[in-house]
């Protein structure tokens, strides 16, 4: 694993709508929940997790697709409808950046597998957690404190 370059750019798959990350990754991981396995069309879905202040929109807007409730909205392009990231209301303060959105992936690797409970058989990554659903919020804590340590010191 290694660190992204900050500030970050990429964006959806025609280009409309395009983002810049300027905060360190909180996390990476995969969520191989059969609800990520329907809107990314894989078998899971790669996040990079962020402060929300640190992920902008620099061109196009959103829409909002996939699950319509209150537990996450879902932004996607409104001309090519890639899912660009999540913000979910229970997380006040964060947001779950696609990783494959960004234009350099080089660094990317998932630290964390999550909800390997549907995961697809064949699906295996080599994140150094798993957890059948999501994290505790305690071990979500200690998580991104190992995590930070792995990406070592902040590129520009």
């Amino acid at each position: 694993m290694g660190s992204p370059v900050l500030p970050a750019e990429g964006g959806c798959r025609c280009g409309a709508l395009r983002v810049r990350m300027t905060a360190a990754p909180i996390m990476a991981s995969a969520c191989h929940c059969t609800g990520c396995q329907k809107m990314s069309a894989s078998a899971f879905s790669l996040t990079v997790t962020l402060p929300e202040d640190g992920l902008e929109i620099i061109s196009g807007e959103t829409v909002l697709g996939g699950m319509r409730s209150d537990e996450a909205h879902h932004h996607h392009c409104p001309d090519c409808l890639s899912w660009v990231f999540t913000k979910a209301p229970g997380l006040a303060g964060f947001v779950n950046l696609r990783a494959t959105m960004l234009d350099d992936t080089s660094w990317f690797a998932p630290f964390v597998d999550m909800y390997t409970s549907e995961r697809l058989p064949w699906a295996i990554t080599q994140a150094r957690y798993s957890f059948d659903r999501f994290p505790q919020v305690e071990e979500y804590v200690s998580l991104a404190a190992e995590y930070a340590e792995t990406l070592g010191p902040e590129e520009t």
